[in-house]
């Protein structure tokens, strides 16, 4: 699971002169939809916003430069139903976020009962419209959509330093289901 900064979780954060600085009040005005081919310039600009995200604080795994999809993987995507992508656009028609989903059954084993999961695959919120509720306005309308689907619940990664996601995360009600840990054994890939 990837995902961008939330800075308005993290303290001492201060945005650059040329951004708004949004007060936790401010709604953006705008909806949440599925997202559609004419939307993927404005998911593959919100991709490398969060790359830089990543690269920043594991540039041992992440490149400074790239793309997690081509913009044709990007629209088979959002032409996959067990995949959606939503995005909030705000009355202007631009694109201020995105939420990328796949749905998962998982099937029953000697261990564990059968379910269907919402796992997000990526969440970003353009750097410019953070504080401004977009985040959780996705987030809301993935849980219904969860819900709708027959979802036991919703699950996600995220990176251990991202501590503005994590708090965001845990505001919405996540708790850790399980860890994933390392132990690097060679100095560069």
């Amino acid at each position: 699971m990837t995902v961008s900064v939330f800075d308005e979780f993290k303290d001492g954060m201060t945005k650059p002169e040329n951004e708004p600085r949004w007060r936790g009040n401010d709604t953006a005005k705008g909806e949440v939809r599925r997202a559609i081919t004419s939307d993927i310039p404005a998911i593959m600009r919100l991709l490398r916003q969060v790359l830089a995200v990543h690269n920043a604080s594991r540039p041992d795994l992440f490149k400074p430069e790239g793309g997690k999809y081509s913009e044709e993987e990007l629209a088979e995507i959002i032409a996959d139903d067990e995949r959606p992508v939503f995005v909030f656009v705000d009355s202007g028609g631009e694109v201020l976020g995105h939420c990328f989903c796949i749905v998962e059954d998982i099937p029953e084993t000697g261990a564990c009962y059968a379910r269907k999961t919402v796992y997000i695959d990526d969440l970003c919120v353009d750097s410019g419209a953070r504080r401004m509720h977009v985040g959780k306005r996705l987030y809301e309308h993935v849980k219904e959509f969860a819900r709708a689907a027959g979802a036991y619940n919703i699950t996600l990664h995220a990176w251990e330093g991202n501590a503005g996601a994590i708090a965001f995360y845990r505001s919405l009600g996540f708790t850790v289901q399980q860890y994933t840990m390392e132990e690097k054994l060679n100095g560069k890939l």
